[in-house]
């Protein structure tokens, strides 16, 4: 799978540091806070991201609904 360079903004969550999504590409680039980690989650729907980015819990929404169920790749 080819790897996206995209802009992440930092998120208030236990779990990552960062998030990023291209909608184009339907790409979901996250930051881990304590490994800092990224990680790519391929064809994630833009309605599964806006979900998650307005989830009360990034982590448990993360959990539940993206780990597991999409294409992932480390990248960084």
């Amino acid at each position: 799978m080819p790897l996206y360079i995209m802009h992440r903004h930092f998120v208030q969550s236990s779990v990552f540091k960062s998030a990023g999504y291209d909608e184009e590409t339907k790409v979901l680039e996250l930051e881990f806070l304590e490994t800092g980690d990224v990680w790519h989650y391929y064809n994630l729907p833009p309605a599964v991201y806006k979900k998650f980015i307005y989830s009360s819990s990034l982590g448990h929404f993360f959990q539940v609904e993206i780990k597991n169920k999409y294409p992932e790749i480390k990248v960084g």
